[in-house]
């Protein structure tokens, strides 16, 4: 769902599911609609880098079922990753262990129509049961934001609140979507 205070803007719809593997998960992510009129970031080296969310951006919150830490993904369209592990809300936030992340990204567009989907395997430990949130971060070409998620709380978006983990994912169940 959009936030409702985003304009809805040249993407009007996102998708996206996530399977739990035994190397922990993969993911796909996909947006519908004008991809020509976002700011996408170019294509870089796959690596670990920080302040991914300021821009066009995917996101996974994994945390625990019963527990008050959570790790979060962030996947970019250039190829680039972060991943960081929080004690609680906001707290403690630190580099996650992650023993690979591999991105693919390929994006259409013509007369304002199209889509871009990016395919995210990651290996990292992955507790489960988890709820699991999957979120969003679209950059329009004037600056604007969009942002996407299965569900919000109330008030601004904010991708760290358990509000948004609507999710439950297990290992061996078949994919979420």
């Amino acid at each position: 769902m959009l936030h409702q205070t985003c304009d809805l803007g040249p993407i009007k719809a996102v998708t996206a599911s996530l399977n739990a593997t035994p190397e922990g998960c993969e993911a796909e992510f996909c947006f519908e609609g004008d991809v020509g009129a976002i700011i996408l970031p170019p294509a870089r080296p796959s690596e670990r880098t920080d302040d991914l969310w300021k821009t066009t951006c995917f996101e996974i919150f994994w945390q625990p079922i019963g527990g008050t830490w959570y790790r979060e993904f962030n996947l970019s369209p250039s190829g680039r990753w972060a991943a960081y592990d929080f004690d609680s809300f906001r707290e403690g936030m630190r580099d996650a262990p992650v023993d690979a992340i591999s991105l693919s990204c390929g994006h259409a567009s013509a007369n304002g129509m199209g889509e871009l989907v990016l395919k995210a395997k990651i290996a990292a430990e992955l507790a489960a049961p988890a709820q699991v949130a999957l979120n969003a971060i679209v950059e329009h070409a004037d600056g604007g934001l969009q942002f996407w998620a299965l569900a919000f709380g109330p008030g601004k978006a904010e991708f760290h609140a358990e509000a948004c983990r609507q999710m439950i994912v297990e290992r061996g169940a078949t994919p979420n979507t």
